[in-house]
């Protein structure tokens, strides 16, 4: 009987125990480690269901009390001893009562504690989940992020844990509560009875059946729902990164149409997933009412026969009730379970992606600046797009390398590659004579400074911009830092000066602000090597020449990369390389370029034109 009654459970809520377990199974590392959690609640379980048990059986005394010494009470009908008899009558029946008032407050108690121990769980293993969702997320590589867009990322981390949690919270406990009542209910109901329990039961496997088939359709729609979410939090991410594009082109009206057809077929395919689940309960409740007909019919004739009392009767009753809300809980259960399954089969995708980019020695070691490219050549995972092909160069300490080249030559890349956000797909990168590979990533990160095209600034004020990569905050660093950048004077002449808050990706903010908010947070760092990844593309001739040249100093010591597509940013370097669909065409220094009458002078005497007609103009 007892196997019968777990095979029902589970069969209830898990139609596909070997795919569910397959997806869930990732959660045991949690529950194993808030193990006492899972035993205290199983405990305090148990002992609230002893507690609903008891006062059924104290209902039953009650009432056999009651039937039987009615015919007694009558008898002394119009005499003293009458008054004394319901005297003792009634101290038997408030007794009764008392004691299943108390049982009730005990029974609360301890379903106080079963949260306390059970939904604090869930809440526990959903703050480490997504603590180890966003830490394996930062583990990954940049083509990950090239894959998938953030809206995706971001309705795992938070709409997929929080189903997951509910999994884990409510979905066990009211497992356990259903399991341990069974087991705890059942023998005592056969002990009664067997014929009475037999008819309350008999309505329960028509419940399971009807669940298996509903749960097939609920998880099919719930995946639908995590599809539609993700696209609606996709939209409206990229709906508000971009407003400043969407109100310069007078858009609004219809990105609010888009909106609300995503929106509206995210309603759609709720709605159908509501009028399954609204199928539960008065399916529940009917067989639920079904089982009391049942016991109410099968009872009396017992009663009739004289095998059972009518405490029997009232006993059962509550029995039945007792399980109504264990029961009607296994379809509400049951739809969590198979919306979380669908959650974490989502989740599992991302956390089963792994980073390609780690360390052969985890070499730590201070990088003089050497760089060396042997024969490199790299392809994009993701795209198949061949970006540099069988390139060579090298960099000695302290010195700075131009690398020229029109849009798409390939120039990123190279910066990608020495940070290594990729790794060569052939060829070999080295610092300081040793393959990159062989360094570990967070002391050779530490140890560069880039100050990238796309400029991001986090939604914080200036100054923790600018001091985002020190470890120990050095207020005189952030400020030599903003001056070398030539971003200074205009912090300051801010109202709140460094305190300034920048709105989300530093919006608040001129293009050329943000680019030298950007070059000061790298080079507060102190870094061995600098990239400049075209840093200045967002800034006039006049600026570009007052950067440069406050970046004299900065590049002193160190070695710099400066990437660009203008030419006028290379009068830094030492040597200059020029790229072209991914190869070197030309290289050397500023003057023998110059004579060479190739491409570099090319790109030069345009550029000088372009200068030229924005100074008369």
């Amino acid at each position: 009987m007892k196997a019968y009654f777990i095979y029902i459970f589970e069969s209830s809520i898990r139609p596909n125990k070997h795919a569910l377990m397959k997806e869930l199974k990732y959660l045991n590392k949690y529950l194993y480690r808030y193990k006492w959690h899972l035993i205290l609640g199983l405990v305090f379980v148990i002992i609230s269901n002893v507690f609903q048990i008891i006062p059924a059986q104290m209902v039953r005394h009650s009432i056999d009390l009651v039937v039987d010494n009615i015919r007694v009470y009558r008898s002394f009908d119009n005499s003293a001893a009458q008054e004394s008899f319901f005297a003792i009558f009634a101290r038997g029946i408030l007794l009764y009562a008392v004691l299943i008032l108390v049982m009730a407050l005990l029974r609360g108690v301890f379903l106080y504690f079963v949260r306390q121990t059970l939904i604090v769980m869930s809440r526990l293993v959903e703050y480490d989940l997504k603590n180890d969702i966003f830490e394996h997320y930062q583990a990954l590589p940049l083509s990950f992020y090239r894959r998938n867009n953030t809206g995706d990322l971001m309705n795992r981390i938070s709409e997929d844990v929080g189903r997951v949690r509910m999994y884990l919270g409510p979905s066990i406990m009211y497992g356990i509560q259903l399991i341990t009542l069974f087991l705890m209910l059942i023998p005592v109901m056969f002990d009664i009875s067997a014929k009475l329990t037999w008819y309350a039961l008999i309505p329960l496997p028509l419940l399971s059946l009807s669940i298996f088939y509903v749960n097939n359709i609920i998880e099919f729609r719930s995946e639908q729902i995590q599809k539609s979410q993700s696209r609606l939090s996709t939209f409206v991410q990229e709906a508000f990164s971009g407003i400043r594009v969407i109100k310069s082109f007078i858009r609004e009206n219809e990105s609010v149409q888009n909106f609300t057809t995503e929106s509206d077929e995210y309603k759609k395919q709720s709605l159908k997933l509501t009028r399954v689940q609204a199928l539960f309960f008065p399916l529940i409740m009917g067989l639920i009412g079904l089982s009391t007909i049942l016991t109410v019919y099968a009872g009396s004739v017992e009663v009739i026969n004289g095998s059972l009392t009518f405490g029997n009767i009232a006993e059962f009753i509550i029995y039945v009730n007792l399980l109504t809300w264990p029961v009607a809980s296994l379809g509400w259960t049951s739809s969590l379970v198979k919306r979380a399954e669908a959650s974490q089969k989502r989740i599992n995708e991302f956390l089963n992606v792994k980073t390609d980019i780690l360390s052969e020695k985890n070499l730590v070691t201070e990088i003089k600046g050497k760089i060396e490219f042997d024969k490199v050549s790299f392809t994009y995972p993701d795209t198949g797009i061949q970006a540099l092909k069988d390139i060579s160069f090298g960099i000695q300490p302290g010195e700075a390398l131009a690398i020229i080249g029109t849009t798409g030559s390939g120039k990123s890349t190279i910066s990608s590659l020495i940070s290594r956000l990729y790794d060569a797909s052939s060829g070999e990168v080295r610092i300081d004579d040793i393959p990159i590979k062989q360094y570990d990533l967070l002391s050779l990160r530490s140890q560069t400074g880039v100050v990238p095209q796309d400029v991001f600034l986090f939604s914080d004020t200036l100054f923790n911009n600018i001091a985002f990569g020190l470890r120990d905050v050095d207020e005189s660093k952030v400020i030599q830092a903003a001056k070398d950048a030539d971003v200074y004077e205009n912090i300051t002449s801010f109202p709140q000066g460094f305190n300034t808050r920048v709105g989300e990706r530093g919006i608040t903010l001129s293009g050329g602000q943000k680019q030298r908010v950007s070059i000061a947070r790298a080079v507060v760092r102190e870094p061995k090597i600098l990239i400049l990844d075209d840093a200045l593309s967002a800034v006039d001739t006049k600026t570009e020449n007052t950067i440069l040249n406050s970046m004299k100093k900065i590049m002193e010591g160190r070695t710099s990369i400066i990437i660009s597509h203008r030419v006028s940013s290379a009068k830094l370097a030492n040597k200059i390389i020029v790229l072209h669909e991914g190869t070197i065409v030309e290289e050397g220094t500023h003057e023998s370029l110059i004579e060479h009458n190739g491409t570099y002078r090319e790109l030069y005497e345009k550029q000088m034109l372009g200068d030229e007609a924005e100074v008369r103009g």
